[in-house]
């Protein structure tokens, strides 16, 4: 693996270059001390790992690498660093690992591995396409290493929220008086079938346009829609989480894959009134996945990773307590005070406006300790 290293003390950039040489499968291709010239070179080229010292002059590592992983986004970032109060904004970047100096060459051989076996087992994605209902309504077809989305174009919002009303009764007969009463409520039974009949039309033509085959069947008072062998993600993602183990550090990854698959509510950008008891239990799923996860990274003292968790734990569902309590608490084991403060702040901002409620008194009282002031 082709590693580029930038640091602005020469005498660290020289030990960790002679570190990295010691350890097998890595080549280091370029060292730089000036950040400038480092993103020069990562722009013409595509090096698999950047390591980055994070405090430097004129442009932070923090900041160097919100510009390299835009320009590469599958990019391993490693930050080395004296200061572990980066650490949130570092893992936020998808950083495959912060590693405090002096480096140890045995910790550093560790981060090397991990990134090495994260490239060495990714596997070619199937073949089928996907329809994925998290957040968006989207297609996406497989490419050389991932899959790619579709653009598409509906003849009409109701084309797309009937294709969308049928993939979410798949499998299930959907009577057509039903369909008519939701899509076409005031238009006369004629008209009404006609309507039917000239939306389901345009579906069928974009998916075969496509080259997706999803087969909607038409029965004498009832549509089925069939996947074949289309792939849905909320399926996949279902599937994946009752077939989980026992999270360890073994399974950790497997278990924050399913996190990352859930890219937002059910179809939340769509806003159909007949999915919000779909969007809630899978919401209550996720939601309850993902704190068992960041309470196991809580309890083995990995406290940058449990706050992102619980950051987006929050902003998937903001109207818990819970999520802004535990950021309270991990902010202040991250000696963070003006996070804490913050998370306290938007709590009771939030009660106040949805519940007309303030903070529980558990809270109240872990906060008056924590801040020295009475409220």
């Amino acid at each position: 693996m082709r590693a580029v290293l930038v640091d602005d003390e020469p005498l660290i950039l020289a030990h960790l270059e002679k570190l990295l040489q010691e350890i097998k499968g890595i080549d280091v291709i370029g060292t730089y001390s000036n950040p400038h010239h480092a993103l020069q070179w990562v722009e013409q080229n595509q090096p698999d790992v950047v390591f980055l010292d994070v405090e430097m002059p004129e442009l932070s590592g923090i900041e160097l690498a919100e510009k390299v992983v835009r320009l590469w986004p599958q990019i391993n970032i490693v930050f080395v660093t004296a200061y572990s109060e980066y650490a949130v904004k570092a893992f936020e970047l998808h950083a495959v690992d912060y590693l405090l100096k002096p480096v140890k060459r045995e910790r550093l051989a560790e981060t090397v591995r991990r990134f090495q076996l994260d490239t060495a087992e990714q596997q070619p994605v199937s073949s089928a396409p996907m329809v994925c209902c998290f957040q968006s309504l989207q297609f996406k077809q497989p490419g050389l290493d991932q899959f790619q989305t579709v653009d598409v174009r509906w003849r009409t919002s109701k084309a797309k929220e009937l294709f969308a009303f049928l993939l979410h009764h798949r499998q299930k007969p959907v009577r057509k008086d039903i369909i008519l009463d939701l899509f076409w409520p005031e238009t006369d039974e004629s008209k009404g079938f006609t309507q039917l009949y000239t939306t389901i039309y345009q579906i069928r033509k974009m998916l075969k346009s496509l080259g997706i085959h999803i087969n909607i069947a038409s029965h004498d008072n009832h549509y089925v829609l069939d996947l074949n062998e289309v792939k849905l993600d909320v399926e996949e993602w279902e599937k994946g989480i009752a077939s989980l183990s026992p999270i360890t550090p073994a399974t950790l990854e497997e278990h924050q894959a399913l996190i990352d698959l859930y890219e937002g509510n059910y179809l939340e950008d769509c806003g159909y009134l007949w999915s919000e008891g779909e969007k809630e239990r899978l919401r209550s799923l996720w939601l309850n996945h993902i704190t068992h996860v960041a309470q196991f990274l809580v309890g083995r003292r990995e406290y940058p990773q449990a706050v992102i968790l619980y950051n987006r734990a929050q902003e998937i569902h903001p109207y818990t307590e819970d999520s802004y309590f535990m950021l309270m608490q991990l902010y202040d084991k991250l000696q963070d005070r003006h996070s804490v403060e913050l998370q306290y702040e938007r709590l009771t901002c939030m009660l106040a406006e949805q519940f007309n409620q303030e903070p529980r008194q558990q809270v109240k009282d872990w906060y008056c300790h924590w801040s020295g002031v009475a409220l």
